[in-house]
């Protein structure tokens, strides 16, 4: 247990959260696609109740809900572990990160690789069982989000590109249950690229000078403090943007305007919370923030999927 303690500690299990939730939306969009299920007819399927027809469709997919939890726990932590191990030399150098597991000694390196190397395999073999469309995608998925750690390396977008690594989970989510690609989940997929993109900047603020001596790039070593909130600022009105279009796109219901409003709201909070010469509530406007505002959002849209 202690050594699972470890690792779990090593690829910051509890933020999973972020993406965690926005993969059951395009789970649950995709359940709801009538088409999925051939055998529907049998149980008279288009006299039940919406809410009945989602639990039924729901009882047939259940392996397929494992599975797509396990993918995206596997693809996270392949890519939080890649990302400690890749970074090791210069979380030794930072005083905020120095005690991180890997520079800690509490894991040894190459473990933490072989860590990543499993998670991959397992991350494959998921989508494998899952459909031919995910198993043949998921080398793109495993590149996408290892390839974030390096950007960080040669170019300030890094952040994008985090959020691009993000996004995949509710297009992916859908693709496992549909097999076949549509616009609504997509566009919850932009949701949480702009949205991700923003709070990372947030986030980054706290080592701007460390980078500026070490010669990485971020959005706030390239503009400064000021302006990166401001960039982050407007890649959260773009988030807020895109969840206002799926609601209208998608036709939902009250549950889900509610969960806009609690989204747009707590994307607010967090600019109330940060400012360039106070940046005591990074944390708070990162993770709790971020983590509620996330959680709160899949709850209502999924009931509104659920009792529309």
């Amino acid at each position: 247990m202690s050594k699972i303690k470890k690792y779990l500690s090593l690829v910051k299990f509890s933020h999973t959260i972020f993406a965690m939730p926005f993969a059951l939306i395009g789970f649950f969009l995709g359940v709801k696609d009538l088409s999925i299920i051939p055998f529907v007819k049998m149980y008279m399927y288009w006299q039940r109740p919406v809410l009945e027809k989602t639990i039924l469709l729901f009882k047939y997919q259940w392996w397929l809900f494992i599975l797509v939890i396990l993918c995206m726990i596997f693809a996270r932590s392949a890519a939080m572990a890649f990302n400690r191990w890749l970074d090791k030399n210069f979380d030794a150098k930072n005083p905020r990160t120095a005690i991180r597991e890997i520079p800690a000694g509490v894991i040894q390196a190459n473990n933490a690789l072989l860590f990543v190397i499993a998670n991959c395999g397992l991350f494959i073999a998921c989508c494998f069982f899952i459909n031919t469309i995910c198993f043949y995608l998921s080398p793109v998925a495993l590149f996408v989000v290892l390839f974030y750690s390096y950007t960080k390396r040669f170019t300030a977008l890094c952040h994008l590109v985090l959020g691009v690594g993000l996004s995949l989970a509710p297009i992916g989510a859908y693709l496992a249950v549909t097999g076949q690609f549509a616009l609504l989940p997509i566009l919850f997929s932009f949701t949480v690229l702009f949205w991700v993109s923003g709070f990372d900047i947030i986030y980054a603020l706290q080592d701007e000078e460390f980078d500026k001596t070490n010669q990485l790039h971020s959005i706030p070593v390239a503009l400064g403090k000021t302006k990166a909130l401001m960039v982050s600022n407007m890649l959260h009105l773009l988030s807020a943007a895109c969840v206002i279009a799926a609601g209208f796109y998608g036709a939902f219901g009250t549950w889900y305007w509610i969960g806009v409003v609690f989204f747009a709201g707590l994307l607010i909070y967090q600019h109330l919370l940060v400012k360039p010469n106070d940046l005591s509530k990074v944390n708070m406007a990162f993770f709790t923030t971020n983590g509620i505002a996330s959680v709160v959002f899949a709850v209502f849209v999924i009931l509104d999927l659920f009792l529309s």
